[in-house]
């Protein structure tokens, strides 16, 4: 029986509300692209990019410059994202003039010429008394010296109290992956907002990263009952407004569909989905107070 798995995305999924998990990962029903989704996206496919330059040729004129290109590359995998700008009443020149804005405001809180990663987009995965963990690290950076750096970025404000702890969930998550693969726990976790140009750090420890992993494998054990019972409720809350299932939400008069017959495990806890699939959201859409 194939090993079960889980991300951090599909774990704050599940936290979040059990049926939007259901909706997301077992039934599949497919969402709308949505174009705050597809900008960072974009974002961070320019971000990745820039680091093939050398140092001194990472200006912010050559990032903006790689944008046309990056969303081409996006396009011919999803050619969906081209008709979903056709369809917005404003057109695509704002939605890429924000664009630029994001990439231009992250050069006033790095500077990629001083910046030499480890890994960008590094697909982190271990498996630890057989539940597998895995996911999406924007950039690690290690330092001459030997010490980890963590870095994610987010298109969206800096969150407030109320969600900052889902913020560092996810950067968490990727911690305690790391650390059970290396040995070492990460020096720094670091969010990158571009929205308001906020920088979000924190420097977990062995007690953080051990307590993680057992939210993480209540989460994983919940999800296995969820199915067992075929029971995923859902769990209103101000997202919902934001949420693309809640035509199919009881809470607000929606039938979602029948439930498959069969949950595969691996599926049902996050595991055949890509990596890409698994790109770790915010819990709110960019722009979100």
């Amino acid at each position: 029986m194939p090993t079960p798995t889980i991300s951090p995305s599909r774990a704050a999924d599940f936290k979040q509300c059990p049926l939007k998990y259901r909706l997301r990962s077992i039934d599949r029903v497919p969402e709308a692209p949505s174009p705050a989704a597809a900008r960072g996206t974009l974002v961070h496919s320019v971000l990745e990019e820039l680091f093939e330059l050398p140092a001194e040729q990472r200006t912010p004129e050559a990032a903006v410059e790689l944008l046309p290109g990056c969303w081409e590359a996006l396009v011919a995998e999803r050619p969906e994202l081209a008709e979903m700008l056709r369809e917005r009443e404003k057109g695509d020149e704002t939605w890429f003039r924000e664009a630029e804005r994001l990439v231009q405001r992250w050069f006033t809180l790095e500077d990629p010429s001083r910046l030499e990663p480890s890994d960008r987009e590094l697909k982190v995965e271990v498996e630890v008394d057989g539940l597998v963990m895995r996911g999406i690290v924007d950039r690690l950076d290690v330092a001459p010296t030997g010490e980890v750096r963590i870095v994610d970025y987010k298109t969206g404000r800096a969150p407030s109290e109320r969600f900052e702890g889902q913020a560092l969930f996810q950067m968490k998550f990727y911690g305690l992956v790391l650390w059970r693969l290396t040995g070492r726990v990460p020096d720094l976790l670091q969010l990158v907002y571009l929205g308001d140009g906020q920088v979000v750090r924190y420097a977990p420890d062995e007690a953080d990263l051990r307590g993680l992993e057992r939210n993480v494998r209540a989460v994983h054990e919940a999800i296995e009952r969820a199915i067992e019972e075929r029971t995923f409720l859902p769990r209103p809350s101000r997202l919902c407004s934001w949420c693309d299932f809640k035509p199919l939400c009881p809470a607000f008069g929606g039938t979602p569909p029948e439930m498959p017959r069969e949950v595969d495990r691996v599926h049902g806890a996050s595991g055949s989905a890509s990596y890409a699939d698994e790109r770790d959201r915010d819990p709110r859409p960019a722009g979100a107070a």
